[in-house]
């Protein structure tokens, strides 16, 4: 009940069992940050002053603070008094609960140290460094500038990212007004020769003054609104100190639909960076939207020769020959991918709770769905095992162009071009047509061949031992539907040619692949010098295909089993007047499945399918705004912006920007306008908090003069 009586009002926290143990947690996983670091933690002790009644620790986790002083981390623990002094009238009389101190903690990312600030209410503000061993030093101006810059980077980058999820989480704006905009740009200028020491995406194998989480950052915080001129401004005077700068600059002016001065960018910088493959990778960019797919071509050889080692030079190459419609050179070159271990965002350790406390907002609770659990939170055990959803980094990026290359060419003609190209296992199965034959091949885990950068890599999906790629029965359902199961049991042998053989239900046509002859997955491409290294591009002798691309293919081959069983059923049951259900989770399952395979209008129907189920999720909603938005759909997109705002708000996401909803929001704008907008959301009729909160993103935008904002 103390905790209860002692909790904040509106504010998530996490009640310790041991007080300051997140503190002493925190301090000892400072050595594995690896990169950006957690976003902040904020640690407050509670008391009522009574003798016999223990103080209470509590924390949370924020971003969006502005952490470049001490005094401006002080006046947000201050802040949290006045939450739990509001929180006080909600219960009986009782025992008086104030916040007696607190500690505020935010990585540097530059430095790799833990800069913390301790403030007694009532009483002093102490700030201090903790380096990777513990110690304690003092915080320099350097120090804050750095810290500072961190935690900006951090809460652009994290604001909506679906993949990052931490239990009392706080997400307040980054960049609230313009003057806050020009100190991130003069620190971005300050620090931008040392941006490599922040880390880069996981897909980049070496972080560079051009290619890391501060020039991320730049591009989704202007990019995202449109406002290319102020990342062109800082990249022009960087471009004078650093010449390989000139590739983000022309991004910029492309941006901004200033062709001809990007051209002019390029070419000059070429004399002077000849060998940066960001540079090589804009150019085949611009090319490629102009349609001149065979001149990015000679670019995209060119990139892979200055940076052999990189997985985007090979990527991208990969993706240029499927435009032209090569599609062996696309799977040679695919092969030849540099596969890196997967390194996710810095995260907290969890530790065992006291108590969490996790408000819920009035404002939007009317129009979301009741948080309890249902059994459309439930799906098929064998749908949930599909091994693609686990893939990340560069393995997530070489199946997308896997999937790409079937979309394009269907499922028989890949298998026949994988055949050409590749070594095939004599001692695999003498008929590949086999309808039954298991998926033996271990799809959970996925070996890689490695740079000579890089270490062996592991993809492991649910834990370390091998697990063979499961056993789909997409028709079976849960007990809830006596009727319809027998139904679909009646039709299982016959829908549409679909066969139950061994067991495992296999799609008509639908051949199961071949084990290729695999390399050994050593740390050698087997043809790092082969499409990089050639004009001709000609492949006189076939390739052994890597074990890891070969696991791909099992990967690739259940999710087309499962989505034509699945379509076949929906075409069975649509014939037999008889509705198809599934669960909530089941259909975002499903439609998840159709936008990795390029279904992407089945994929909307399934989400569609999904807000018909009263199962809490963003999900279905977030992936409708994203359709809706690139259809144009004015009306439809702002329908399930709102949901998505609520949801957002709900989960203490308290910013406008960056966020999914203002980067279509502002594209929208710059087509209808602010007041079609705006009138467009009154005439919906929205409750005020709901409406309060929509306003917040077009306001962001007037405050900022996004393109739209004034009309």
């Amino acid at each position: 009940m103390a905790a209860a009586e002692a909790a904040f009002k509106d504010v998530p926290e996490i009640f310790e069992v041991e007080l300051g143990e997140s503190l002493l947690a925190r301090t000892e996983a400072l050595a594995t940050f690896r990169e950006l670091g957690p976003p902040d933690l904020c640690h407050v002790v509670k008391g009522t002053g009574r003798a016999g009644q223990r103080d209470l620790g509590s924390y949370h986790y924020v971003s969006g603070i502005d952490t470049s002083s001490s005094a401006s981390l002080a006046a947000y623990i201050n802040s949290l008094t006045y939450s739990i002094e509001d929180s006080q009238a909600w219960f009986a009389k009782g025992p008086t609960w104030k916040v007696k101190n607190g500690c505020y903690c935010c990585f540097n990312a530059f430095s790799r140290v833990d800069v913390r600030v301790d403030v007694k209410i009532p009483g002093g503000v102490n700030a201090y460094v903790i380096d990777l061993r513990g110690e304690r030093h003092q915080a320099t101006p350097d120090i804050w500038q750095e810290t500072y810059l961190s935690a900006v980077l951090r809460a652009i980058l994290y604001s909506d990212d679906p993949t990052y999820f931490l239990e009392a989480y706080r997400r307040l704006e980054p960049i609230s007004t313009p003057d806050a905009e020009l100190r991130f740009l003069q620190a971005s200028e300050a620090l931008f020769m040392k941006g490599w020491q922040v880390g880069s995406d996981p897909e980049i194998q070496v972080a560079t003054i051009v290619s890391n989480h501060l020039t991320a950052g730049i591009f989704k915080y202007f990019g995202d609104s449109g406002r290319w001129q102020h990342a062109a401004n800082l990249f022009e005077k960087l471009a004078v100190r650093d010449p390989e700068v000139s590739s983000l600059l022309a991004r910029s002016y492309i941006g901004m639909n200033e062709e001809v001065k990007a051209v002019q960018i390029m070419a000059h910088a070429m004399k002077q960076t000849p060998l940066s493959y960001l540079l090589l990778h804009t150019q085949c960019n611009f090319l490629r939207s102009k349609g001149r797919h065979e001149w990015a071509l000679k670019l995209a050889r060119q990139a892979v020769n200055c940076a052999p080692s990189e997985f985007v030079t090979w990527e991208k190459l990969t993706d240029i020959y499927i435009d032209l419609g090569e599609y062996e050179s696309a799977l040679l070159t695919l092969n030849s991918c540099p596969m890196f271990t997967f390194n996710g965002r810095d995260s907290h350790r969890n530790l065992t709770a006291l108590r969490l406390h996790l408000p819920t907002k009035a404002a939007v609770a009317e129009i979301l769905p009741d948080r309890e659990k249902t059994e459309d939170d439930e799906a098929d055990p064998a749908l949930q095992r599909l091994p693609a959803p686990g893939l990340r980094g560069t393995w997530a990026r070489a199946y997308a162009l896997l999937t790409r290359l079937v979309s394009q060419i269907g499922w028989d003609e890949l298998l026949k071009t994988r055949s050409a190209v590749f070594q095939v296992d004599i001692t695999a199965d003498d008929d590949a047509s086999t309808k039954g034959v298991h998926a033996s091949t271990s799809a959970s885990q996925i070996d890689s061949p490695t740079s000579s950068a890089s270490q062996s890599p592991t993809l492991v999906f649910a834990n370390d031992t091998e697990v063979s790629i499961p056993t789909i029965r997409i028709s079976t359902e849960s007990a809830r539907e006596e009727t319809l199961r027998a139904q679909k049991a009646a039709a299982a042998a016959t829908v549409n040619g679909v066969e139950n053989v061994n067991g495992e239900p296999v799609p008509d046509g639908l051949q199961q692949p071949v084990q290729a002859a695999a390399g050994e997955g050593n740390g050698e491409n087997k043809d790092a010098s082969g499409p990089g290294g050639q004009e001709s591009f000609s492949f006189s002798n076939k390739r052994l295909c890597e074990r890891w691309l070969d696991n791909l293919f099992m990967v690739l081959y259940e999710d087309l089993r499962v989505w034509t069983i699945f379509r076949a059923e929906v075409a069975h049951f649509k014939t037999q007047h008889v509705a198809y259900r599934k669960t909530g989770l089941e259909w975002e399952i499903l439609g998840d499945l159709g936008l990795r395979l390029h279904h992407k209008e089945e994929a909307k129907e399934a989400f569609q399918r999904a807000l018909d189920t009263p199962r809490y999720s963003i999900k279905p909603w977030a992936k409708l705004v994203d359709m809706y938005a690139e259809e144009g759909d004015l009306t439809r997109t702002l329908q399930a912006a709102i949901r998505v705002a609520a949801y957002q708000y709900g989960e203490y996401a308290e910013l406008a920007y960056p966020t999914q909803i203002a980067r279509w929001l502002f594209k929208l704008e710059q087509v209808h306008g602010h007041a079609k907008i705006w009138n467009t959301l009154l005439s919906m009729g929205l409750p005020e908090p709901i409406l309060h909160v929509m306003q917040g993103y077009l306001q962001y935008g007037q405050r900022f003069k996004v393109e739209g904002s004034d009309f």
